[in-house]
């Protein structure tokens, strides 16, 4: 009983202070966490673009837990923010979204959602983020980056199909690393990135490309932390190449990821079993991801990796802060973004993907 209470009091004094926000306090950011590559070079990137903007900010990790999150920004709420940015921890989450922009209604303060998809539909997306006039999104055409990365991995194997078949049997055999089972982009990049692949091979007169374990109805391997993590990567990837490999004839002669540190851990895999060493007469199994983070610049610089897709980090970090300055300064809220961006239906930003290569 005393505990019970004790919450209630919190809550009524939490609720008294909703009506005290000023602009003149920090925004806070909501990290779903910490550790994702592609996530930390979008925080440097914010991070200078909120100094740029004279913008105070404070950054919450939520080390992948969608409570730590939530109870992170009841705190926040309490501290009297100028506006609130969100990271959300458990991708594609509807109701969470909603609860997270009720709450920023009713304490009536700028909210901007990014880079991880609020709903599995976008039209149920929409109609959260245009309940609340204060609110807006950023992010990319989810479905765009499967098909660069599919179109890509396409040319790319039918310009070097006799190599790739090492065992000569006139298919190529892949494996697709999956960042996590229910976030959007990664069921994209799964889905395109085989399947319009598959389109320029066929319209070619050659074979689909084939996943190198037949009893693997999914035909993919999934992080099952919903991580994206390099580890998981790793460790499936050597657990291959023990059973699939050029000694048996059945080498995995293609590696498709959803991102570049799943790419970087297959790398790092096929570098510990004599693949991908970056020295001369080396053999290589191409390796695609995407993002163009610095290690796989740097990885594809070094002929360890063929390509990946260009998340533009800079430019997902220049539309957050653009419209939450926008928001707080009591402007329309796509004011001055960059004319490369694209706005879609009054609710979101999209930030535009590029194929890389090095070239």
């Amino acid at each position: 009983m005393k505990k019970s209470l004790a919450l209630i009091m919190a809550l009524v004094m939490a609720l008294s202070l909703i009506g005290t926000v000023s602009a003149e306090g920090e925004v806070y950011v909501f990290w779903y966490t910490f550790a994702d590559v592609y996530l930390t070079s979008v925080r440097e990137a914010l991070n200078e673009a909120f100094e740029a903007k004279d913008i105070k900010f404070i950054d919450n990790d939520a080390n992948a837990t969608q409570a730590t999150q939530s109870d992170q920004i009841n705190t926040a709420i309490s501290a009297g923010p100028a506006g609130l940015v969100v990271n959300q921890a458990e991708s594609g989450a509807a109701g969470i979204a909603q609860n997270i922009l009720d709450v920023a209604k009713a304490a009536d303060l700028p909210i901007v959602f990014f880079n991880r998809a609020i709903s599995t539909d976008d039209n149920e997306a929409k109609e959260i983020v245009l309940s609340y006039d204060k609110a807006a999104f950023v992010g990319t055409n989810f479905e765009q980056a499967g098909k660069m990365q599919g179109d890509l991995i396409g040319d790319y194997v039918l310009e070097n199909y006799d190599k790739l078949d090492l065992n000569g049997d006139g298919v190529i055999s892949y494996v697709m690393f999956k960042g996590d089972e229910a976030n959007m982009e990664a069921i994209s990049r799964t889905k395109y990135g085989v399947e319009n692949a598959n389109a320029k091979l066929v319209a070619a007169g050659k074979p689909e490309l084939k996943f190198y374990d037949d009893a693997n109805e999914d035909k993919y391997l999934v992080d099952q932390a919903g991580t994206w993590s390099n580890t998981a990567s790793f460790e499936y990837m050597s657990t291959i190449l023990a059973q699939y490999n050029a000694a048996n004839n059945n080498m995995v002669e293609l590696v498709i990821a959803n991102n570049d540190d799943m790419a970087f851990g297959a790398v790092n895999a096929l570098t510990n079993a004599g693949y991908n060493t970056g020295n001369e007469g080396d053999p290589v199994i191409p390796v695609f991801g995407v993002d163009a983070t610095a290690t796989a610049q740097e990885l594809i610089a070094n002929g360890r990796m063929v390509g990946t897709i260009k998340q533009d980090a800079v430019g997902m970090a220049d539309a957050v802060a653009t419209l939450i300055k926008n928001m707080i300064d009591g402007k329309d809220k796509f004011e001055d973004l960059n004319e490369n961006y694209v706005q879609v239906e009054g609710w979101r930003v999209d930030i535009p993907y590029s194929a890389y290569t090095g070239e």
